[in-house]
């Protein structure tokens, strides 16, 4: 990869990853436009340092409002504790129920079948697209009519569960179906904001985990070279990453709290058509 190639990328996932519009399958996209594999050992690896700096843009940004609301007083942030953990619990238990499902049985003649074969996959990715998509334009104008309800168990399970469904899909965005879902149940837009990217710093880590020992344990990065020519061009992205980010929060946090959600669902929508078209003409 050139330096080019790692900041065109690096921007692509900075601005798209938070925003509801699937950073995952913009990259993709990008990936596939510069002449990259997105199933490669080492793209995966990019990509997920690229989310780790858009975490780290999350924190830097959610910080003060998280002080002001998840940790406020010992109450709540004991409460906000058992609805992270329950959320990230259903995330789990239903990420990994698609994974081996899919795994096992829509891969099975695929030896050393892994869910990553897909990333790949344009119609899926247009497909993810399109779902979240309607997804953000029904629960944008749904929730207008919506009584404003506080974030309780019930609804940090049901976000979390969403969540799951997101993991083993990209293009289905993961911001814009848990707030979605959210929206639809009434939460209040500023606490849904902040909960949505709480999760996703929980998610990240044991995310970047997996990655890394999938990384080790394949045959071109065996080598101290070989890993060095892998990890700094990751390091380089996640730097450009977090810029992008920070910017990206703020036109997000702007739209969702001046009523203008739906405005992601109908550019997932357009997105998915032009993927789709894309696929069609050989890309």
């Amino acid at each position: 990869m050139t330096l080019l190639q790692i900041l065109i990328l690096a921007i692509v996932q900075g601005a798209a990853e938070l925003l509801p519009v699937s950073s995952s399958a913009h990259v993709i996209v990008a990936e596939k436009l510069m002449g990259l594999d997105p199933t490669a050992p080492e793209m995966t690896m990019l990509l997920v340092m690229l989310h780790t700096g858009t975490m780290f843009a999350v924190i830097f940004f959610f910080w003060k409002t998280w002080q002001e609301s998840f940790f406020s007083s010992r109450q709540a942030f004991w409460e906000t504790v058992k609805f992270i953990m329950a959320a990230t619990l259903l995330t789990g238990a239903v990420g990994l129920t698609l994974k081996f499902a899919i795994e096992k049985f829509f891969m099975k003649d695929i030896p050393h079948a892994e869910i990553e074969l897909l990333f790949g996959n344009m119609n899926l990715i247009s497909a993810s697209l399109a779902a979240v998509g309607l997804l953000i334009l029904y629960a944008g104008i749904k929730n207008r009519f919506a009584p404003e309800t506080p974030l309780r168990m019930k609804e940090s399970c049901y976000i979390g569960a969403i969540q799951g469904i997101c993991l083993p899909f990209r293009g289905f965005s993961r911001s814009g179906a848990t707030i979605s879902a959210g929206l639809l149940m009434g939460v209040a837009r500023k606490k849904l904001e902040a909960f949505s990217f709480a999760l996703a710093v929980v998610l990240t880590p044991p995310v970047i985990a997996r990655e890394v020992l999938r990384l080790l344990h394949n045959q071109h990065a065996s080598s101290a070279t070989d890993m060095t020519r892998v990890f700094m061009p990751s390091l380089l992205g996640m730097v450009f990453s977090f810029i992008a980010g920070l910017l990206a929060l703020k036109w997000l946090s702007n739209w969702l709290e001046n009523g203008r959600w739906p405005l992601f669902g109908l550019y997932c929508v357009a997105a998915s058509a032009v993927v789709f078209m894309l696929h069609k003409n050989g890309f």
